[in-house]
């Protein structure tokens, strides 16, 4: 009986901080708490800045293993970078093309249509280089996990020693946010590891919710465009709405509800 007064009591104060997550026992993970993003208000936009340097922290430490296959470079123009800074960018990568005339395939610099490469050609080698372990692509990775960026940003700050009785396979490393607690993925974000263009101080938490940023952008590129059609369609549905209701109240109405009398 305590236990539940206590867990009652818990969620309580949890609920009245802000937080929104309820933990069972039978959980097999911490579930994150909900970090208040400043793109979740309903007429919020994606932080640029930050999305530029997650897009940096992406480049520098996440991309020699995951892909982010299905954003192309040209999506990431007047978000993170001008079009001559994107196109530089992009022909710094090598991407298969062809045939030729000579019916063989080449390799040639990126352009802006084209998708950000991956570090491996199949799920075979990245498997192979990963030791059986397959970095999965992160072009979708918020929308299919429960939590979404809040997940990604516990995920990558989470890394701790396991619990004692727990005991972790060769390889595998403990995180409580991850399900099942054990994890293949090392920890990866460490104080100062990149040094910012806009000389933001490079934290483990700074960089963990600018790349949580920049993949949540990754999964949603409309984002932005779409609250703002969003907000246009409100308002013309508005000024339709007013519309209808003084036609029907000054027009309609009164030829609506007038009596006509017949003599015999």
């Amino acid at each position: 009986m305590s236990y539940k007064i206590f867990a009652k009591g818990f969620t309580g104060i949890a609920t009245a901080a802000g937080y929104s997550f309820v933990a069972s026992c039978s959980d097999d993970h911490v579930p994150t708490l909900d970090y208040g993003w400043s793109h979740h208000g309903a007429l919020s936009s994606f932080d640029h800045a930050s999305i530029r340097r997650g897009f940096q922290v992406y480049r520098q430490v996440c991309a020699s293993c995951h892909s982010v296959r299905q954003l192309t470079f040209r999506e990431l123009i007047g978000v993170t970078h001008t079009e001559a800074e994107m196109k530089a960018i992009a022909e710094s990568y090598e991407v298969l093309d062809g045939p030729n005339d000579a019916g063989e395939m080449f390799e040639r610099p990126a352009k802006l249509s084209d998708r950000i490469p991956g570090p491996y050609k199949n799920e075979e080698e990245a498997r192979a280089a990963n030791n059986g372990a397959y970095p999965p692509d992160l072009s979708l990775i918020v929308k299919s996990r429960h939590y979404g960026v809040d997940y990604i940003y516990s995920l990558l700050t989470g890394y701790t020693e396991a619990p004692f009785g727990k005991v972790l396979l060769p390889g595998l490393h403990y995180n409580p946010y991850f399900p099942g607690g054990a994890i293949a993925m090392a920890k990866q974000l460490v104080d100062g590891q990149v040094e910012y263009e806009d000389k933001t101080v490079a934290t483990e938490s700074q960089m963990a919710k600018d790349v949580a940023a920049f993949l949540a952008f990754a999964s949603e590129p409309e984002h932005d465009e779409r609250k703002k059609q969003g907000f246009t369609y409100l308002l013309v549905i508005a000024v339709a709405l007013t519309v209808t209701g003084f036609y029907k109240r000054f027009r309609w109405s009164p030829l609506k509800t007038r009596r006509f009398f017949f003599q015999s």
